[in-house]
């Protein structure tokens, strides 16, 4: 059972939200196909759905016209956003992007707009970061100063991004954080607070920095995107109605990675991601995993779901769902099915609920901050030279993972199952060779299809954290 504070403040914190609730504005519709919630559950959730929209100025225009000159090298900053602003205060519409490369700083997408790129235009990220304006920017789950990113929207509605034009950053803007000034450096495509958000066909390339970051989103799909980055593909953060589907992930960091704040700031404001479908995916990564749930958990995790996808390749598991005591909150329903794993370096599914990312300056403390976890499931799932198929030893045993099935599974790989801290397990249908050692080993674990399990001796368990002597204060 949830400890009864989360409980309260839960309670506290979905009862505000349903008052500050407004209908969503009708959306235009050869803009966006608008979604409508589905169920939150892990069977049935983030479908498409096209809504009833009332009729609106429908304004197209073209960045040449507005002074665009597309040879890769003059800046067409104010050209663009001078395209892009006048499409909204006209009711919405579309703004076309002909052949050519538009060398541009950081533009800015208002409500009602479509951005659509020709197949042969690509949009530049200028190399000079004075080009992408200070403002606060979600960074590893807290809010800090840092570089807009260079295509984003802050508090707009029915936007999209479409075409098989390019988006590319700018590789002479090094690494994460800037180092002299420690301003987090510019993401790819950033949004912040929208609503009803589309982006389908481009493809996009990013330096060291995340290339895709939607955060506080509801209504967002990621549609045949091709999406290349020195650092992690998309980061959903504290978003919810998400669909990500068709695309394909060549990246140096997790290819899709699923936040939600960290620490104390993520845990008060409460912002979960929920209700995202991944399906028809195809993943390479270079440096972590195909598919990240955490580290940053502090604002909860749930009803996920993935189909039909294939991991062709990752430095450490294929699917890592990460954690550590301090976050706080919850990951739950998480549901991945029809899966084609191969080329990962350490394996295909890994649980570490103990010590995975930084610590907050300001952790949740106490048994409260020991994240609550439970239903995840793993069916029809096709390995090939895993060199292990599951290590789920790294959760707590004061808060055990309740309910998890694995089934179904076949392939080759060179080690086992090791699971430790898990009630109501459910293991079935392991048909795998290939490996050395017990095919099952546990601690702590009950459930079906556990007979004949070797057993593990207990993991460590990290320290407590402390309850401070002054209650944290969002500032």
């Amino acid at each position: 059972m949830n400890h009864p504070e989360w409980a309260r403040r839960t309670f506290l914190k979905r009862a505000g939200q349903g008052l500050a609730s407004l209908p969503l504005l009708s959306t235009l519709p050869v803009l966006l196909e608008a979604q409508t919630p589905a169920k939150s559950s892990a069977e049935s959730h983030a479908k498409l759905h096209a809504e009833p929209a009332t009729p609106k100025p429908v304004v197209k225009l073209n960045v040449r016209d507005f002074g665009a000159v597309g040879d890769g090298k003059t800046k067409d900053t104010l050209a663009l956003q001078q395209a892009l602003d006048r499409c909204s205060l006209l009711g919405g519409g579309e703004v076309f992007v002909p052949a050519g490369e538009y060398l541009s700083g950081a533009l800015v997408l208002r409500s009602n707009t479509l951005l659509r790129l020709d197949g042969d235009a690509s949009l530049l990220g200028s190399p000079d970061v004075a080009d992408y304006p200070l403002t606060q920017v979600r960074w590893e789950g807290r809010w800090i100063k840092g570089s807009i990113g260079f295509i984003s929207a802050m508090d707009a509605e029915n936007i999209g991004i479409v075409g098989k034009g390019k988006i590319i950053g700018n590789t002479a803007i090094k690494g994460r954080v800037d180092r002299a000034t420690q301003f987090r450096n510019p993401a790819l495509l950033e949004f912040v607070s929208c609503k009803n958000v589309r982006v389908e066909d481009c493809f996009t390339s990013q330096n060291d920095m995340w290339s895709i970051h939607p955060t506080y989103c509801e209504n967002i799909t990621f549609k045949n995107v091709t999406v290349h980055s020195g650092a992690d593909g998309i980061d959903v953060d504290s978003c919810k109605h998400v669909v990500i589907d068709g695309c394909d992930f060549d990246t140096h960091d997790d290819c899709i990675s699923l936040k939600s704040g960290r620490g104390e700031e993520g845990y008060t404001i409460l912002r979960p991601t929920e209700d995202v479908q991944i399906s028809n995916c195809t993943f390479m990564d270079h440096f972590w995993a195909c598919i990240g749930i955490g580290s940053e958990t502090s604002g909860g995790i749930r009803n996920v779901r993935v189909d039909h996808c294939k991991c062709l390749g990752a430095r450490t598991f294929a699917i890592y769902i990460k954690s550590r005591p301090g976050r706080g909150a919850f990951i739950e329903d998480i549901s991945m099915n029809d899966l084609e794993v191969s080329g990962a370096k350490q394996g295909f599914l890994r649980f570490n609920i103990l010590d995975s990312g930084k610590q907050d300056e300001f952790p949740v403390p106490g048994e409260e901050g020991i994240p609550t976890i439970r239903n995840f499931h793993f069916s029809n799932i096709r390995v090939t030279d895993m060199p292990v198929l599951v290590d789920g030893v790294g959760i707590h045993p004061s808060k055990p993972l309740e309910g998890f099935s694995l089934t179904n599974v076949t392939g080759t790989c060179g080690k086992g199952i090791s699971l430790a801290n898990i009630k109501h397990a459910v293991v079935r249908d392991i048909k795998v060779t290939g490996f050395t050692g017990p095919l099952l080993s546990t601690h702590n674990v009950t459930g079906t299809g556990l007979n004949g399990a070797a057993t593990l001796d207990a993991a460590k368990v990290p320290e407590p954290v402390p309850v401070p002597a002054q209650p944290y204060m969002l500032h």
